[in-house]
């Protein structure tokens, strides 16, 4: 399963449903993407380790961007930005998920409830 952001925002704020879904799949990944967000969220040295530490402690891989996911992306991009403002990293995550072959479980549905025919799965905190 690829985690979105949000859901790690949750588990490092010690959220019981987060843990739990995240210990539910035993095949635990996050986008490069997720990663970076992440990292610019972190406000000093500490929260950077934490971050790392938590990763490797729930056994949670990263997933880079492939040439396939990139292309991917851009089309999300040029159909949906202007009919739901579409984020870039949002159309990159998810394009990581459908190229890689992973369910997507994120807090934030309407970031891509748009997009057809990839698997989703809703976290709810």
């Amino acid at each position: 399963m690829l985690f979105d952001t949000n859901v790690l925002l949750w588990l490092f704020r010690g959220n019981l449903k987060a843990l739990k879904i995240i210990q539910s799949d035993n095949d635990r990944r996050i986008s490069v993407i997720t990663y970076m967000e992440l990292l610019q969220g972190a406000r000093n040295q500490q929260e950077l380790k934490n971050i790392k530490n938590l990763l490797i402690k729930f056994n949670i891989g990263i997933v880079p961007l492939s040439e396939n996911a990139e292309y991917r992306a851009s089309i999300y991009m040029e159909e949906y930005v202007l009919k739901t403002a579409l984020y870039l990293a949002d159309a990159l995550i998810v394009a990581t998920a459908v190229e890689d072959g992973f369910i997507h479980c994120t807090g934030n549905l309407k970031h891509y409830r748009m997009i057809k025919d990839f698997p989703l799965k809703q976290f709810n905190p």
